[in-house]
């Protein structure tokens, strides 16, 4: 398979729906997405969205991932650790280079980090607040 730049949103849509299909088959991460993502073809689209937004600077995403996952967290039987992003990276990196290659991947794969370092910081803080 020839590899191209993540270009469009039906690019997007196969690189979340591969990594997801990825994590919800793993044995570490799949529980905390399959205990708590009811409509998984919502949660796609939703994902879709906001690698969209990301990457291609359009503004329709309005989640708030942060609190996403402090919800998460706190209904989880075990916090997230910064083990559970390593490994939710690791998936992520290794899915964007099976698929892509070019700047936008680069940049997906970079976004994507500093969004597991920020939401691991943001859980942190969270647990002593309460």
């Amino acid at each position: 398979m020839e590899k191209n730049d993540i270009s469009s949103r039906a690019d997007l849509f196969l690189l979340v729906s591969t990594f997801y299909h990825k994590v919800k088959a793993h044995e570490v991460l799949g529980p905390f997405f399959n205990t708590t993502i009811t409509d998984w073809d919502a949660h796609i689209e939703t994902l879709v969205t906001f690698w969209e937004s990301s990457l291609f600077l359009k503004t329709r995403y309005t989640g708030n991932p942060v609190a996403t996952h402090i919800f998460v967290d706190k209904k989880a039987e075990t916090p997230i650790t910064a083990a559970h992003f390593g490994l939710w990276l690791n998936l992520w990196v290794e899915t964007v280079d099976a698929l892509f290659i070019g700047d936008i991947a680069e940049n997906a794969k970079h976004r994507a980090r500093k969004m597991a370092t920020y939401i691991n910081l943001k859980l942190f803080e969270a647990r002593r607040t309460h």
